[in-house]
C-alpha cells in the first residue's frame, strides 16, 4: 500500500507516490513497490520492485550490486545540517550512472531544493509540516536568483517566500 506522504518532482509538482516504506521488522509484501533498508534488500520477494533507503552512515559499495534492480533510492537527510545525502546523490548519478528515481527523505529544507536537484535528486518527500507551495516558489525564483552573484541574493529567502504565500 502506498504511503500518504507528499512527494514533489523536479518541477515542484505534487505527484502520486506509488512507493510504500517497509516498517522496521515488518514482513515484505508479496508485490508492489517497496522502499527498504539496504540490509534488507536480499530478502525482497520476486514480485516486489525494491527501492533502497540509503542512510548517511552507509556506503554506496553496499548498494552497487543492487543498482540495476532498484527503481528508487531514498537518500536520507536525518538533519538539515547533514549534507552527506548531497554527496551520495551526486555520486549515484555521476559516478555510478544510476538513472532511477533518487528521492530526498527526512529533513531537507525548501532552500536546499535547488541544490538537491543539481545533485541528481528527482523527487523530494516533504517533511510532514511543509507546505508544497513554498517548495514550488523556491523553484519559481530559481531563474532570477541563479543569475545574481551570491552576495547580491536576497536573504533570507524563506522570509520572502512566507510573505508571498501567507503562511
Amino acid at each position: 500500500m502506498p504511503n500518504d506522504k507528499q512527494v514533489i518532482d523536479r518541477q515542484g509538482r505534487l505527484i502520486v507516490d506509488a512507493w510504500s516504506t517497509l516498517a522496521e521488522g515488518a514482513a515484505w509484501p508479496a508485490s508492489g513497490r517497496v522502499i527498504a533498508p539496504v540490509a534488507r534488500l536480499p530478502e525482497a520477494p520476486a514480485g516486489v520492485e525494491p527501492g533502497a533507503l540509503l542512510t548517511p552512515d552507509e556506503t554506496l559499495d553496499d548498494l552497487l550490486p543492487w543498482l540495476p534492480r532498484l527503481g528508487l533510492i531514498a537518500v536520507s537527510f536525518p538533519k538539515f545540517r547533514d549534507g552527506r545525502g548531497f554527496s551520495q546523490a551526486r555520486a549515484l548519478r555521476e559516478h555510478h550512472g544510476y538513472t532511477g528515481d533518487i528521492r530526498a527523505v527526512g529533513h531537507p529544507l525548501p532552500d536546499q531544493y535547488l541544490a538537491l536537484i543539481r545533485c541528481g535528486v528527482s523527487t523530494v518527500e516533504l517533511p510532514e509540516q511543509d507546505d508544497p507551495r513554498i517548495w514550488a516558489e523556491v523553484l519559481a525564483l530559481r531563474g532570477g536568483l541563479d543569475a545574481l552573484p551570491l552576495a547580491e541574493r536576497p536573504v533570507p529567502l524563506l522570509r520572502r517566500l512566507a510573505a508571498r504565500i501567507d503562511v
